[in-house]
């Protein structure tokens, strides 16, 4: 079997990619004081091979920025900031949407300035700890159970975050449903025990993410819109409660209503958490009439023989994009790709570690200067 379709152009929405590889959204913690800054820039443009980019997660609100040094659009500091970003990948013939992720209970008040706080749609805290920059490992604290109005007003948080992005340059916008933050803690009834509108039953539930959705397609357009799930993922203690099938085939059906451009369906199996069942993967390929993005641990080899056999349109690539800046290359000629990274640096917040991974030239021009 000749591996080519990965590598071949794909059209999604009104945008003609150069492959169907996509750079996943990976947290990497370079925004001092949560503003995009030049170093992320450089980060970004050394990927632009890659069909597009998907940014590491970006808070729409000063209540979501749970984790140190993570980039907010949410004020004209960031949008700015990101406006450098999106202009650099342009210019490299390159495609980047924003990943807006609100953190919810998965944060601590250390992370957050002003009056900022720990929202949650209930009193549930998570279990584990988090690192912060001034306090160190902190347990998670018990977060505020949003009111209605609250809801309502981190619904409009999103429109805002949405248009900021188009504003920003950005190609479009995913929104992150996945990993056991905000919009997935509204999914599961083990974090979500509340009894109004938004609690209880599926419908309910799935009505934050439905509402946000909506919102920001009116906003935005439809065809500037992806997201991003996680069914059966256990990340950021999320376990897994009887109704998951149900709640995801219910979400494949009501998302592909809003005919939105994508669905991203990230598996963790790779990094040890369950593998999503072949059955939810089959619900959202004939349920969803846009593109499908599969991510979780891919080789080259894998997506090829998924894409061939109509199991998504593209495939996500993460964490073999930290340390092989030039992946689609490496792939495009069979380049061996670089294994090893340094995890100490994978959420600090210098250059070591984020954009000083050669490409695969300098590391043979390198090796060849050495013997010679």
């Amino acid at each position: 079997m000749k591996l080519v379709r990965l590598l071949s152009p794909y059209t999604l929405g009104a945008m003609k990619l150069k492959n169907r590889i996509v750079m996943a959204p990976m947290t990497r913690s370079r925004a001092i004081h949560n503003i995009p800054n030049d170093l992320m820039s450089e980060y970004y443009t050394q990927r632009t091979a890659a069909g597009f980019i998907i940014t590491e997660g970006t808070s729409p609100s000063p209540n979501g920025l749970g984790y140190s040094r993570i980039p907010g659009i949410f004020s004209l500091p960031q949008i700015e900031g990101w406006k450098n970003i999106t202009k650099n990948v342009h210019e490299k013939n390159g495609r980047i949407f924003v990943q807006l992720m609100h953190t919810g209970r998965i944060g601590h008040p250390a992370n957050l300035d002003g009056h900022a706080r720990i929202l949650a749609p209930s009193a549930v805290a998570a279990s584990g700890k988090i690192w912060t920059d001034t306090l160190g490992m902190q347990t998670y604290p018990i977060p505020t159970a949003m009111s209605l109005e609250e809801i309502q007003s981190t619904v409009e948080e999103y429109k805002t975050a949405a248009v900021n992005a188009i504003h920003a340059g950005f190609d479009g916008i995913e929104l992150h449903a996945a990993n056991g933050y905000l919009i997935e803690q509204f999914l599961s009834p083990l974090s979500n025990t509340r009894t109004d509108a938004y609690g209880g039953s599926i419908e309910h539930r799935s009505r934050f993410l439905l509402e946000i959705v909506q919102g920001v397609k009116d906003v935005i357009g439809k065809h500037s819109i992806g997201i991003r799930l996680s069914p059966y993922g256990i990340a950021n203690d999320m376990p897994h409660y009887p109704e998951i099938e149900k709640t995801y085939t219910y979400l494949a059906e009501e998302i592909n209503r809003k005919e939105i451009l994508y669905i991203h369906i990230v598996d963790h199996q790779s990094m040890g958490g369950p593998e999503i069942p072949a059955e939810i993967k089959n619900i959202f390929r004939a349920t969803f009439t846009g593109a499908v993005i599969l991510s979780g641990g891919y080789s080259f080899e894998r997506a090829e023989i998924e894409l061939q056999n109509g199991q998504a349109d593209l495939f996500a690539f993460g964490r073999s994009f930290i340390n092989n800046p030039d992946l689609v290359e490496r792939f495009m000629y069979g380049n061996p790709l670089t294994k090893e990274f340094d995890t100490s640096t994978l959420y600090s917040a210098a250059a070591k570690g984020y954009t000083d991974y050669p490409v695969y030239t300098s590391e043979f021009t390198k090796s060849h200067n050495q013997k010679g």
